[in-house]
């Protein structure tokens, strides 16, 4: 039996081939990529931090521009407005940034609710642009205990959900306690060289897609709704 291949359903005027042209744009951006990096745990000695500032002196190696934020002092989500000072600044940082690295410790199986205060405060739509969609995203966890991949899984779902593109590789650092000196440096072990791994992975992603970002997430769906109604369904999806 021959497939019918008809597409009586489909909306020709909202319909595009692909144009790999767009995917290779000739003019490309030069500077360097733009990495927000954010971290679980407002602890004095909080190995999800010292994991993340060693991920950061790696992509400054690697040609990246950094900017790690501090999230002590950032509200519940819906506890505060908006204009909170800490809410701001993640906001402006996350639309600052190109790509991002969530680390996150494992507490009780899952990611702090630290980590996920900030991913609730970060909006799906912004004043009709969507700050996360189409960036990189890079996920780390720690744990106190053996090595587990409960918190970077969970990441990954919410890196989903903020269609991001959450790249394969995913650092795991278990009984973070033995992995740190007194310097609050990380000793050299294959789970260094994991970060390595994941960071030099992310800065390639980043420079293949940034270029082309709104392109890699254009939906016919979307394209068929009105910028208000795409706005209306984001804003009640994000409640």
């Amino acid at each position: 039996m021959s497939l019918d291949l008809s597409t009586p359903h489909l909306d020709e005027d909202c319909y595009r081939d692909v144009e790999p042209e767009r995917l290779f744009p000739a003019n490309r951006v030069s500077h360097r990529p733009r990495i927000l990096l954010l971290y679980g745990s407002v602890r004095d000695r909080s190995f999800s931090r010292m994991a993340t500032q060693e991920a950061a002196r790696i992509l400054e190696r690697l040609g990246a521009e950094t900017r790690i934020y501090n999230p002590s002092g950032l509200p519940l989500p819906d506890d505060a407005d908006v204009s909170h000072p800490k809410v701001a600044e993640l906001r402006d940082l996350v639309m600052w940034s190109e790509g991002m690295v969530w680390c996150s410790p494992e507490r009780h199986g899952a990611m702090t609710g630290i980590m996920k205060a900030q991913i609730d405060w970060i909006p799906l739509s912004l004043g009709g642009v969507r700050p996360t969609q189409g960036k990189t995203l890079a996920v780390m966890q720690v744990s106190g205990g053996s090595q587990s991949f409960n918190t970077v899984n969970q990441l990954r779902v919410l890196g989903r959900w903020m269609r991001l593109i959450t790249i394969p590789n995913q650092s795991s650092v278990p009984k973070a306690w033995l992995e740190f000196d007194e310097h609050d440096r990380m000793k050299p072990s294959s789970l260094y060289d994991r970060i390595i791994d994941v960071m030099e992975e992310l800065v390639k992603f980043t420079l293949l897609t940034r270029d082309c970002a709104d392109y890699l997430v254009d939906r016919y769906s979307e394209r068929k709704e009105s910028a208000a109604e795409v706005s209306k369904r984001v804003g009640q999806r994000s409640m």
